[in-house]
């Protein structure tokens, strides 16, 4: 009997791919992903074993479209962990993980739920399979069991966690491997091109080096500030010689990190062989100018910006391409994304989302404002950080103007190795060097007290803790008739932020009265410069990120340019920063309010929220505990895990606006079946506005915006149907939609 691993279009099968064939293709393209990662064998019996199941006689009917199903994916699994295959115990569980995830995802090793268990999943009897399968499996299991030993290092919690990346890092080989031969497949079928290939990073490096010497050499050292800058971007250009692994960069706010950093990646790249640069960046407010940044100097072409403003998992697509597609394998040289995509990437259990991870392997990863991982998830975020250093050949920059406490000789257990790692010269006496303002208590000030207050400037501005306190605030600065008043807030869609922003720095350029509210997006990567502030009460990182807005260009003196801190009795902030300020608070009460711009305050800060919380308090959810190896076999929890990993405790869902002609258009060809959704994707994140699931729903309800094209996209892009809830000044309002339009508002 002919087994077929896909179906085509000919009555007589003469197009359809045959098992053996898809076997062997994906065996090959795994081995090629995995030879970087120094994974080869083990990921290329992955791909051998995939599809097993498909011998399954019953597995001709869905290959005819007779509505059968299934289970193809368990069978490879089941082989591996019986004991006659000769595979070790350790190599044939971390392989059964893999194979039985390739379409659902990665399972439990235990747990009450059939479909995301792998014990109950082997357990349960299989199907008889033709003979042919046998001549699949590997006669000599020695080479990928080498190779495993290889990325496990000893020690109770290491071993496992390090086990647990290993099977990651196959499972991604597998899945792409999968992925692209299926794709190739229908591709060749249907007559269909499709352009893929991306420069590798090595082979374009001269290039982009040149390119950024000659954007650096257009900076003209006229001030101390500049000259400094300059000085930082040398040190840090030669720190670049050290051998990989994980390094700090501590350069306080106008001290030029990006580009240092940037410049960085690209000489340290040149010298050891990484495969791209990613930059990951806690916000995706600002993902859009740094963005632009990397393009104009490097150029546009090998830059990819993916921040998943609409996320593609379980799209469909009409006919017979079935393919994901959007931005799922990173395979760019440049990759400039989020905290969010790339670490709930490396902990996610989704065949999508994972199948990015082997080209992570390899790169030179700047994680900016470094201080904004999440306290709960410290732990196995730093230890995913020291097993990409330590077994997958990357380079991790922690870039912030306010280092965080992650040294191992300050946070035990679970630090990282950075003794002798700073890039940046002196980093204490860089903060002297650029201090450009000064922090002062504002004491409690309710709204009316903060706009009277920015009514004594022309230019000001005031951050606060959450959308809805901006919003009243704003309105409040109009009702009072303050000049030049600009809202600034995610309920603008990111095209919208970005020409206010420009409004502001014209504003501010031109002497115009310019008074700023807004919300912590515009405290990191926003370049703006005004000569004096207010921030409510949070964090030191963010109220010294809020103070790297004054006076930024250092041409006032230091002593008139002031960051008002205050406390906003109406409007407290919400747990997680009320306990940040907390900390804040006590390190001003000890050292002063206006001292809290020193090293040592950040020090003491950190120590407040990090160093005294204990492992439990930075690692909430138990992750390091969920991946137990004790030499012979595994009890991994992927999928318990990737449930647990969210840096966002709220998950919100996008909005797109179509205001704009090009939303227009991008949502216009959701309706054409042959688009990719992929594409559209793209073309619509710079529309799209993240509010409340519970509000969205409320929305559709009430004929306010529904999914479009659902017949062929699913619930992956809804459209904002009532233009007029989206106001030019402040973005989207959307709370009590049930029964308010424009013309209805009463505050």
């Amino acid at each position: 009997m002919s087994c077929y691993a896909h179906s085509g279009q000919a009555a007589d099968r003469s197009d359809w791919q045959g098992l053996a064939a898809h076997l062997e293709a994906v065996e090959r393209l795994a081995r090629a992903r995995g030879a970087p990662l120094g994974l080869a064998e083990a990921a290329a019996i992955a791909g051998r074993l995939h599809d097993l199941g498909k011998y399954d006689p019953a597995f001709d009917a869905v290959l005819r479209g007779e509505g059968r199903r299934v289970d193809h994916s368990t069978a490879g699994g089941r082989v591996l962990l019986d004991p006659g295959s000769g595979c070790p115990r350790p190599l044939a569980e971390a392989l059964a993980h893999a194979i039985l995830g390739h379409h659902a995802g990665l399972p439990d090793k235990s747990t009450k739920a059939d479909a995301s268990c792998l014990d109950r999943r082997i357990e349960k009897p299989g199907a008889a399979l033709d003979p042919e399968w046998k001549t699949h499996l590997p006669g000599d299991f020695r080479p990928a069991t080498t190779e495993l030993v290889a990325h496990v290092r000893p020690g109770a919690v290491t071993q496992g966690f390090d086990l647990s990346v290993a099977v990651r890092m196959i499972f991604s080989c597998l899945v792409d491997a999968d992925f692209r031969d299926t794709e190739s497949f229908y591709d060749r079928l249907e007559n269909r091109a499709r352009d893929r290939d991306w420069p590798s990073l090595q082979q374009i490096l001269p290039d982009l080096r040149k390119r950024f010497d000659s954007h650096m050499a257009g900076f003209k050292a006229a001030t101390d500030v500049n000259r400094l800058r300059a000085q930082i971007l040398a040190q840090v250009r030669a720190g670049a010689r050290m051998a990989p692994g994980a390094f700090t960069l501590s350069v306080p706010t106008g001290g030029g990190k990006t580009l240092a950093s940037l410049g960085f990646a690209l000489d340290h790249a040149a010298l050891h062989g990484h495969r791209r640069i990613i930059y990951a960046i806690p916000y995706t407010s600002i993902i859009d100018q740094t963005v632009a940044v990397f393009a104009e100097v490097l150029g546009e072409a090998h830059v990819l910006a993916h921040h998943g403003a609409i996320e593609m998992e379980g799209a469909p697509v009409a006919g017979r391409d079935k393919i994901r597609q959007a931005m799922e394998d990173w395979a760019a040289p440049v990759v400039v994304s989020t905290n969010v995509q790339l670490f709930e990437s490396l902990f996610s259990a989704r065949p999508a989302r994972a199948r990015k991870l082997h080209n992570i392997a390899g790169s030179v990863i700047v994680l900016d404002e470094a201080q904004c991982l999440p306290r709960g998830l410290l732990l196995p975020t730093l230890a995913m950080i020291d097993t990409l250093c330590t077994h997958y050949g990357c380079s991790v920059v922690l870039c912030t103007a306010t280092q965080p406490a992650f040294d191992s000789r300050q946070l035990a257990p679970g630090g990282l190795d950075l003794a002798g790692r700073e890039l940046a010269p002196d980093p204490a006496a860089l903060a002297r060097d650029l201090e450009r303002a000064r922090i002062v208590s504002g004491g409690v000030m309710a709204d009316d007290a903060l706009i009277a207050a920015l009514g004594k400037t022309a230019q000001g501005f005031v951050i606060v803790n959450s959308r809805r306190h901006a919003l009243t605030l704003f309105r409040a600065a109009q009702e009072a008739g303050l000049e030049g008043v600009v809202h600034l807030s995610t309920r603008q869609y990111p095209a919208h932020r970005r020409a206010r922003i420009e409004t502001v720095r014209a504003r501010l350029k031109d002497g115009q009265p310019c008074r700023l509210i807004a919300t912590s997006l515009i405290e990191a990567g926003v370049d703006l410069d005004f000569p004096c502030g207010w921030r409510a009460e949070a964090g030191l990182d963010s109220v010294i990120q809020a103070a790297g807005r004054v006076n930024r260009e250092g041409c006032r003196p230091v002593p008139t340019a002031t960051l008002t801190v205050f406390s906003a009795p109406d409007d407290p902030p919400p747990g997680d920063v009320a306990a940040l300020a907390r900390a804040m608070q006590a390190v001003a009460r000890k050292r002063g309010v206006e001292a809290l711009l020193a090293p040592e305050a950040i020090r003491d800060w950190f120590e407040e929220v990090y160093w005294r919380a204990g492992p439990r308090a930075l690692d909430t959810a138990g992750i390091l505990r969920a991946f137990a190896f004790d030499g012979r076999g595994t009890d991994f929890a992927f999928r318990t895990v990737a449930e647990a990993y969210r840096l966002i405790d709220s998950p919100m869902v996008p909005v797109i606006v179509r205001r704009d002609a090009a939303a227009q258009a991008a949502v216009a060809r959701l309706g054409h079946a042959w688009e990719r959704s992929g594409p559209i994707a793209r073309a619509l994140q710079p529309f799209t506005v993240q509010i409340p699931a519970p509000a969205r729903e409320t929305l559709r309800a009430n004929g306010k915006g529904d999914f479009v094209a659902r017949d062929l996209r699913g619930d992956q892009f809804f459209v904002l149907s009532d233009d007029s809830l989206y106001h030019d000044d402040f973005g989207l309002w959307w709370e009590q939609a049930d029964y308010l339009s424009a013309d209805q508002e009463v505050l």
